[in-house]
């Protein structure tokens, strides 16, 4: 693939998470710019280019594809229409960043990797996290043996149901199994899965129990999960959706022979270190735009001046231990 000097954007999607915790990166970064945006309705894609200051706004995707001063595509919709997306984009000789999970299913994702690999076109995820100064924080706490050997994992998320959950006659697209790919678990607990990977390595067995206890919508909302990582280490998780407030929890333990490190990973709770000398409370500020790292390295990439390998290929582990969670394969 040619290394272009200027990265000129083409977003397909433009909800939530492309007004603030993306969308104003792509922009922000030297050599990086949006030149146009696509939303199937016509008054979003519309009003979202006014605000934003984009030059053209379609409501087709090959429109925004067949837009020769795009030369690289984000992709901000559901899952289930990312490798859809993706492979169009990569097809068209487009680069591709795309909001996580990489797609719907495991499956899919395949893919995806495959395209990739016979187009030479790369496929980028939005496992952001990763570079968050408070994450790297954890990696470096972890690299420098503060804890000693790690001999444990745990995840605890707990959060009560939203208002929308309520509204049976329109409920969140997070809820729709044919559109998310399952339910709050698949769009929260890919962040979770994905860090604990980087930090440890890869999961290679992964089994769950899931059930839904509130009967609000009808995929899961209470999932228990155990894994194990290449080095034979060990893990547990337990995700509640329909938790009583008091209830509210987003933590991670990592257990050493010498110590214990906790975070979260949604609220961005000071990280806690306990060793023999004490516990320690570390507070890490993160960037107001928390993708603007990740999106700065996918375009000195795409520059040839830097190299990024959260690729869709590093990417698709999140999406199989999440399917052998929820006993889709």
């Amino acid at each position: 693939m040619d290394k272009q000097k200027e990265i000129c954007w083409g977003f397909i999607g433009c909800g939530e998470v492309t007004e603030k915790k993306s969308g104003p990166a792509f922009s922000l970064v030297e050599g990086s710019r949006v030149v146009a945006v696509m939303s199937r309705k016509t008054e979003r894609a519309r009003d979202y280019a006014q605000r934003h200051g984009i030059a053209r706004w379609y409501t087709d995707a090959q429109e925004l594809l067949n837009d020769d001063e795009v030369n690289a595509v984000y992709i901000a919709t559901p899952p289930s229409s990312h490798a859809t997306y993706a492979i169009m984009a990569m097809k068209a000789g487009k680069p591709v960043y795309v909001e996580k999970p990489l797609a719907a299913t495991y499956e899919e994702c395949l893919r995806v990797n495959r395209v990739s690999k016979e187009t030479g076109v790369p496929c980028f995820v939005a496992y952001y996290r990763r570079y968050l100064p408070y994450f790297q924080k954890v990696r470096q706490l972890v690299d420098e043996g503060r804890i000693g050997r790690i001999v444990g994992v745990q995840i605890r998320f707990a959060v009560p149901p939203r208002d929308l959950d309520y509204n049976r006659q329109q409920l969140p697209w997070r809820v729709q199994r044919d559109i998310a790919g399952g339910g709050y678990f698949y769009d929260l607990a890919p962040h979770q899965l994905d860090l604990l990977q980087e930090l440890i390595g890869p999961i290679t067995r992964a089994d769950g129990y899931c059930a839904n206890r509130a009967g609000l919508y009808e995929t899961e909302d209470t999932v228990s999960a155990s894994f194990q990582f290449l080095d034979g280490l060990p893990g547990s998780g337990t995700w509640c959706f329909c938790a009583h407030e008091s209830a509210r929890t987003d933590r991670i333990q990592i257990i050493g022979d010498k110590g214990q490190i906790c975070f979260s990973v949604f609220t961005y709770e000071p990280i806690t270190l306990d060793t023999e000398a004490g516990s320690e409370t570390i507070t890490v500020p993160n960037p107001p735009h928390v993708q603007m790292p990740l999106i700065e390295l996918v375009v000195k990439h795409l520059q040839g001046t830097a190299i990024c390998d959260l690729n869709s290929v590093s990417a698709t582990s999140v999406n199989w231990v999440m399917d052998k969670i929820l006993g889709k394969m």
